[in-house]
């Protein structure tokens, strides 16, 4: 399955995700490597096998095993980052936040491709898994590289496209109301 075949799949009231996935394919802000990394990343965060298949079908293309590898890392790493550290922000106790979060994160160091890239990738899943302490913490890592504004922007809007896409399936698949 491609983008194409996945907007296809995707119902009439879906229109604008339809557009916007058609918008994505064709934006060149980001590199091929940055976005397709990305596009897997984020594919992989929504948890749709339908999205994931069409954008790694997309993906594969423009990414290097280790490019893969590494967006697979990201998605996985702020999985298990975003839950711990939302809970450590959004939690009224702040005893936890003194706490050492004992979280194996090696992967942040080396990740594979370059750290910028990689950030960005983390950035755009922190966004879609809502956790507001990682996002600030890899936009001021971006940031302090260099990575523009513009930049940050294009991956958290590609991040939001992408989870509207796997809503739209899951709603689509939805029982007809009687």
């Amino acid at each position: 399955m491609s983008i194409e075949t996945l907007k296809q799949q995707l119902p009439d009231f879906a229109k604008d995700v339809r557009l916007n996935l058609s918008a994505i394919v064709n934006d060149e802000t980001l590199g091929p490597e940055t976005k397709y990394g990305l596009l897997l990343a984020c594919a992989i965060a929504t948890r749709n096998p339908r999205v994931v298949e069409a954008i790694e079908r997309e993906a594969t293309p423009h990414l290097s095993p280790k490019a893969r590898d590494a967006a697979c890392a990201a998605a996985a790493i702020m999985a298990m980052n975003n839950v711990y550290y939302r809970f450590v922000h959004l939690v009224s106790n702040k005893t936890y936040a003194s706490m050492p979060a004992k979280l194996r994160m090696n992967v942040l160091a080396n990740p594979g491709v370059s750290k910028v890239d990689f950030e960005l990738w983390c950035l755009a899943v922190s966004a879609m898994n809502g956790c507001g302490a990682c996002v600030d913490s890899h936009e001021k890592t971006l940031v302090e590289a260099g990575v523009t504004a513009e930049t940050i922007h294009t991956a958290v809007r590609f991040a939001g496209i992408v989870q509207s896409a796997a809503v739209a399936l899951e709603a689509a698949a939805l029982p007809v109301a009687a």
